[in-house]
């Protein structure tokens, strides 16, 4: 399809004139910061099995033509102040009752089997477990040579780190520690620390929920009901995924302080990325609970 896409000022906007897009889920989101492999994720999203996709960003980083039939646009600056929270909680709201996933470009939805089951079926068997959420780890992704590739994004030469991860029992005042929550920390926020304020340090989000009436996500990729930000049910292990990501390597070589004290994110726990999900599962990233 070429036909130049029509853009939408919100999700209101958009259902008026697509209607019945959320009448079928899953519904994937991407959200656009930059212009960096915007198509590659946007197909991706595509790809992994999503019903609907609905790219946000300004209208001079949202695609020209119609690369799908079943993606829809909606022109908002993603950079702004509040924007995950004041473009996904309408969307939430609108969704209600469907799976939702959002990411942001450059960033790359893998779970267990995805190499031979979509995420149609992986989201059905989780409705089965009685569970509306699957937890995502953010793997960072980075290019193995920062002299060819400067904004760290290489998809043919990419590479995450092997180990290196930790979970914290998750603590809230005055509540103490949560049932079943961690504070999942690793990758380049863990290495480069001294360059990410601390509140951006964790690497769990729960990009995969099911939307209700009153949800709302918060700015930190939680939830305001506790339930839902759980790694498991109370009786057994659930299944989880990963979002492997650039976002990360690509900000520490953008800021200044990082960017002049960094010349390789490679190290001795490096290797090479094989885009599939079984590597992820070889490593301990993600694990397919009780699906087999």
């Amino acid at each position: 399809m070429t036909n130049a896409p029509i853009k939408y000022p919100n999700i209101s906007e958009l259902l008026k004139h697509e209607t019945g897009i959320l009448s079928k889920g899953p519904v994937g989101v991407v959200l656009l910061e930059d212009d960096v492999e915007v198509i590659s994720t946007i197909l991706h999203t595509c790809d992994a099995g999503f019903a609907h996709v609905i790219v946000i960003g300004v209208e001079a980083l949202l695609p020209s033509e119609q690369i799908a039939p079943n993606v829809s646009y909606i022109v908002h600056d993603m950079m702004s102040e509040h924007a995950l929270v004041s473009v996904m909680n309408p969307i939430i709201e609108a969704a209600t009752g469907q799976w939702c996933y959002y990411c942001y470009n450059s960033e790359y939805l893998f779970h267990p089997f995805s190499e031979t089951r979509n995420v149609a079926e992986l989201l059905a068997f989780n409705t089965e477990e009685r569970r509306n959420t699957i937890l995502t780890y953010v793997i960072d992704l980075y290019a193995g040579d920062l002299e060819k590739t400067p904004n760290a994004v290489d998809l043919k030469d990419a590479y995450l780190d092997r180990n290196g991860y930790y979970a914290l029992a998750r603590y809230q005042e005055p509540d103490g520690y949560l049932e079943r929550q961690l504070d999942i920390f690793g990758g380049l926020r863990w290495r480069f620390e001294q360059f990410v304020p601390y509140e951006r340090r964790r690497i769990d989000r729960v990009a995969l929920f099911r939307a209700k009436p009153k949800l709302q996500l918060r700015a930190d990729h939680s939830f305001n009901d506790p339930e839902y930000n759980t790694y498991s049910c109370p009786w057994h292990h659930n299944l989880t995924a990963a979002i492997c990501s650039f976002r990360t390597a690509k900000a520490l070589c953008h800021i200044p302080g990082s960017a002049k004290e960094i010349d390789t994110f490679i190290w001795k726990n490096a290797v090479p990325f094989e885009w599939r999900a079984q590597q992820l599962m070889d490593l301990g990233m993600i694990e397919p609970g009780q699906w087999f």
